[in-house]
């Protein structure tokens, strides 16, 4: 497959796993070009590419913008369930672009706001929709857990970087409390992420596990496939819970960041637990404020079901700033 040169904009979501890797015309991802890499079958991000390059008939791409699970600072990433790093010269000499950028995936995320499909986007919390330049809030939950805020301004598109996942748990009651400790005991720090991810998922089920004075454990995948067949109640117990703590993190950064244009949920456990967030409280959860209850119906709440939405913020970043 040939393309013409210095037309196309090269775009990359790099998760813990995962890096997938497109071609993008303006705004628009080229579906046909995607492909999926397994991290741990190259040493760096810059092999990943000049692989895709290749498999891309040695495409010349006139941008490249890429989207890491990690803190972005000074141009440079580092991938926080990764050993990779990464810095715009790095990323400009790998695949011969002119412009090149580098985004944590939740900027990334924050900037596909506007431009993916309805169709894509499950409203859990039913709100008003906010006025056109009202903040809005990106939350991923996946392999690791973090947050973005998306600031629509005169001079364009702001998505500031955060590390929300490593701050420290929420307790409301005893369990909390103790599942806080359970989580610092396997990890040395209560950290969100332990328990609003992937990993953290099976961490609550082990966890409740030992609350009933047994050791049983069970991956994710597995966790999911149980609640949805009924066939293992505290598997049940456990995405009730991990839905709950869910929703009073997301409760808290929507206090901190005032999202009047709305909360979006990201990330493939997200996606997986989309079906479940209504029957297990996710909402009460959410709006679970004392007096501050009634205000929390200000902030609209979707989960954004598009696995790509990565790659389609990082090329709607390429346009902006082609723009200015």
């Amino acid at each position: 497959m040939t393309h013409p040169k210095n037309k196309y904009a090269l775009v990359a979501d790099i998760g813990g796993t995962n890096t997938r890797v497109a071609l993008a015309d303006g705004h628009k991802i080229l579906g046909e070009t995607i492909r999926r890499y397994s991290n741990a079958d190259y040493p760096d991000l810059e092999t990943v590419l000049r692989r895709y390059i290749d498999d891309e008939g040695g495409v010349d791409p006139i941008a490249a913008c890429v989207a890491v699970a990690g803190p972005v600072r000074d141009g440079r990433a580092t991938m926080t369930n990764l050993d990779w790093t990464i810095d715009k010269d790095t990323l400009a000499r790998a695949t011969n672009a002119e412009t090149v950028a580098i985004l944590n995936d939740l900027q990334a995320q924050g900037h596909a706001l506007g431009y993916l499909d309805d169709a894509n986007i499950r409203t859990i919390i039913d709100g008003p929709t906010g006025l056109p330049n009202a903040a809005r809030l990106v939350v991923g939950v996946g392999t690791g857990f973090n947050a973005a805020p998306v600031f629509d301004t005169d001079q364009g598109r702001l998505v500031t970087p955060s590390e929300s996942g490593h701050a420290n748990l929420p307790i409301r009651n005893q369990r909390d409390l103790r599942l806080s400790q359970f989580a610092c005991d396997s990890h040395g720090f209560p950290a969100v992420e332990e328990v609003l991810s992937g990993r953290g998922l099976e961490r609550v089920y082990a966890f409740l596990a030992k609350e009933s004075g047994t050791s049983a454990q069970a991956k994710a995948k597995e966790i999911m496939g149980a609640c949805a067949d009924g066939s293992d109640p505290r598997a049940t117990e456990t995405a009730q819970l991990f839905t709950q703590i869910l929703g009073t993190v997301c409760g808290n950064l929507s206090l901190v960041q005032l999202p009047f244009g709305g909360v979006y949920l990201v990330g493939g456990v997200a996606r997986a637990f989309a079906p479940f967030l209504t029957e297990f409280g996710f909402a009460n959860a959410f709006k679970d404020k004392g007096r501050f209850a009634g205000f929390m119906g200000n902030f609209r709440v979707c989960v954004i079901e598009d696995d790509y939405a990565a790659l389609t913020g990082s090329a709607a970043h390429l346009v902006a700033l082609s723009n200015h």
